[in-house]
């Protein structure tokens, strides 16, 4: 009978998700993902394959989290203007807050892989996907309670807002402070 696993790969995809996300995957060396999980390197070969397939899996966890976070930010009660403002706003908020100005990870991962990874890209395109597919829904909603003008197509101000996040996730990164990022939100809300 083998041994029991000694970690929670739940916890480690978690841990090693951090970890990509402070110095992205090429500046992740196997050891760094040893030392944040707390396995040997047998035991994180034996359970995820490779360095590769941890990062994909945390990538996937930080889809589903912040997919997640974001369609119940647009499901709020209120008009919708209101909530795609306090959403941007939220994110932007989120980013200058954090200490390590990491950013979005899917963004990091886009811009660190460009079209070089098939399967990293496949991931961040299906949570661009999700994130404009959340904005398009939040639009049609708008236009149905007459908020905002049924002559706009849906899908392109979806992509508008999905641009808008990317954008404002790179320029928190580097921002000193809130300004920039909420001249971005405003312009962007007041166009709607």
């Amino acid at each position: 009978m083998g041994r029991a696993k000694q970690f929670d790969p739940k916890v480690a995809v978690e841990r090693a998700m951090q970890v990509f996300w402070r110095k992205g995957y090429g500046g992740t060396t196997p050891q760094d993902l040893v030392d944040a999980l707390g396995i040997g390197k047998g035991s994180l070969y034996n359970a995820f394959g490779s360095k590769h397939r941890l990062f994909e899996a945390a990538l996937e966890c930080y889809r589903d989290k912040e997919t997640a976070t974001l369609v119940a930010m647009l499901e709020e009660p209120g008009p919708v203007k209101e909530r795609l403002r306090r959403a941007l706003t939220r994110l932007a908020e989120t980013d200058l807050a954090d200490p390590d100005h990491r950013g979005c990870l899917a963004v990091n991962t886009a811009a660190e892989f460009g079209r070089s990874d098939e399967s990293a890209v496949r991931l961040v395109r299906r949570m661009f996907d999700r994130t404009e597919d959340a904005f398009r829904a939040a639009i049609e909603e708008g236009q149905r309670a007459g908020e905002i003008r049924p002559d706009r197509d849906p899908r392109a101000i979806g992509s508008l807002l999905l641009n808008t996040v990317v954008g404002l996730r790179v320029l928190a990164r580097v921002a000193d402070g809130p300004e920039r990022l909420s001249l971005v939100i405003d312009g962007v809300i007041d166009t709607l």
